[in-house]
């Protein structure tokens, strides 16, 4: 299995939920504009933090089963699981909010 692969198999999941909060929910532009800032804040840390720990030989990739794609020095593929964090926490957090919390 490809690390493309198991990055589309992991954010499937935070992708269906985040299609059902917006669904029933419909949120309105501050939580688009709160939950894009999140995933930019977590995409840029985990570039950081993932160029020093690759720099530093903490951990390495098979290269054939890499698509190709980097930033920096960070495979694309490792940057499905910020953008799951930051797609599935603010849904689910829309769908468990009572309409009486808002």
């Amino acid at each position: 299995m490809t690390y493309g692969l198991l990055a589309a198999l992991f954010l499937l999941p935070p992708v269906l939920v985040t299609v059902l909060a917006v669904v029933v929910r419909r949120p309105g532009p501050h939580w688009w504009a709160i939950t894009g800032a999140t995933i930019t804040g977590l995409l840029l840390l985990t570039i950081v933090f993932d160029t020093a720990m690759i720099t530093a030989d903490l951990f390495r990739y098979d290269e054939d089963q890499l698509s190709g794609v980097l930033i920096g020095i960070v495979p694309l593929e490792d940057l499905a699981w910020p953008v799951a964090a930051g797609l599935l926490l603010p849904s689910l957090a829309l769908l468990l909010d009572s309409p009486e919390d808002r």
